[in-house]
């Protein structure tokens, strides 16, 4: 498990959260040809401002970089499929997901890509998100784990290493988006004052 940001403050109430957490939801049963991992995020905004963006399975390029367009046919609801077009520079132009889980009140949501044109077969993830005290301040920390078949001529580390560079620029890229609006809400707050 790899843990990106965060402070000693937190850190022992995050770690309790986490195993918590992983006990519960970030379990995945992974065969001897895949390979699996868990990533952690902490982000200086609250949880209603990082779930509403992850929430959203509809419009995963606010805040995935490598995502040009996505197109649901339909409301977002579990069973739903979307297919994404990814931007250049990526072994990859499109890939169909299906949605798993999405629980509001729990802050999780599950994620199966079932079809495109690159080499991540039976790709899992979930994604939970965990309210959390950051230097003084209403924070989020967000969990990904995920699990997928290696492919042919790979290594089970090259396999993960890749897809954990994409989770972490992810994982970046939703910290910035949510710091922002938290930002935006911060600066509204004090010019209704």
């Amino acid at each position: 498990m790899e843990i990106i940001g965060g402070d000693d403050d937190s850190a022992m109430y995050g770690a309790l959260v986490t195993a918590q957490s992983l006990r519960l939801h970030h379990r995945h049963h992974c065969r001897e040809d895949q390979c699996t991992s868990v990533l952690v995020k902490y982000i200086k905004a609250p949880v209603h401002l990082v779930w509403s963006l992850v929430r959203r399975f509809d419009q995963p390029q606010k805040y995935k970089p490598f995502i040009s367009r996505c197109t649901v046919h339909g409301d977002p609801e579990i069973g739903s499929l979307r297919e994404v077009d990814v931007r250049s520079g990526l072994p990859a132009t499109t890939s169909t997901e299906r949605l798993e889980q999405l629980d509001d009140e729990e802050h999780i949501l599950g994620i199966n890509i079932i079809g495109g044109d690159h080499r991540l077969k039976n790709y899992s993830s979930i994604l939970t998100v965990h309210p959390q005290m950051i230097d003084g301040r209403s924070g989020t920390m967000v969990i990904e784990s995920f699990v997928v078949d290696v492919p042919q001529g790979n290594t089970k580390d090259d396999t993960c290493y890749f897809v954990e560079s994409l989770i972490k620029c992810n994982l970046k890229s939703l910290a910035c988006a949510s710091e922002r609006l938290a930002a935006q809400d911060i600066t509204n707050s004090v010019a209704t004052f």
